[in-house]
């Protein structure tokens, strides 16, 4: 039995075991004991997650790979959650115990999992995975450059990320037009802001959101005072402040507002 790649669920099959095993070894298995798996279509990254000492649990949305992956490993079976990761609730599988996270990410939802994965970062200390290379850019990238944005910011606060390598279209069937990359990302020590988070968030994506704007024209719904707006870090643009900076623009802002 083989299963069809379906488009409509942004399926790429990886077909290369060398990279499955360098994805399945980029986990430094510090910190928990379990793994979940998102999108394991045929199972070819989770042969050698399930040769790891930690336990191996995968999820899976298509009922078509739920059905192959339970005939072609049978020891898994019991772990094969045929359910919607964007919508689960963590602790309903898992409880409170810790948990790291790794696949080759669906195209379509792969930011998606990652602002999930921020959520519930008290319970997920690594996350490694397959994304589009431009994404897996975009996650990984620092201030100054054309690539930062959203999705760097609120990543980068909460984990250290690092690019490991790019993976070819011909090594996936179907192929998709362009390369992927390998990110992982390890929880800070420190994994809480000083400052409110639902602010910090609304800061960052108004800031990128006119991201050639300097702060203080882009924030403008903000309704800063004349005198904060005067602070030299308003005359800069999103992508040049790091992610400390981020968080002493909303502490400045909401210094402002009370």
């Amino acid at each position: 039995m083989r299963v069809r790649a379906k488009k409509h669920l942004g399926q790429h099959f990886l077909k290369d075991e060398q990279i499955a095993k360098e994805i399945a070894d980029s986990l430094t298995e510090k910190n928990y004991q379990n793994v979940l798996e998102i999108g394991p279509g045929m199972g070819v990254l989770t042969k050698y997650l399930l040769q790891k000492s930690y336990t191996t649990h995968v999820i899976e949305i298509d009922t078509e790979s739920v059905e192959y992956l339970q005939n072609t490993y049978l020891n898994l079976a019991p772990r094969i959650h045929s359910k919607d990761f964007l919508k689960i609730d963590l602790k309903e599988l898992f409880q409170e115990t810790s948990i790291a996270i790794i696949g080759n990410f669906p195209y379509n939802i792969s930011t998606q999992i990652v602002f999930k994965t921020l959520e519930n970062r008290a319970q997920i200390p690594e996350f490694s995975g397959m994304f589009q290379k431009e994404v897996a850019e975009r996650i990984a990238e620092k201030e100054g450059s054309k690539k930062y944005g959203i999705l760097s910011v609120l990543a980068q606060a909460f984990y250290e990320v690092e690019y490991l390598f790019t993976v070819p279209p011909t090594v996936f069937d179907p192929p998709p037009k362009v390369d992927s990359g390998v990110i992982r990302m390890l929880r800070k020590e420190n994994y809480e802001l000083p400052v409110d988070e639902k602010l910090f968030y609304r800061v960052v994506k108004t800031a990128f959101n006119q991201r050639r704007k300097m702060l203080r024209s882009s924030l403008k719904s903000m309704n800063l005072s004349d005198k904060l707006r005067e602070d030299a870090i308003f005359a800069k643009r999103p992508e040049q402040l790091s992610v400390a900076a981020f968080v002493e623009l909303t502490s400045l802002i909401a210094q402002d507002a009370s």
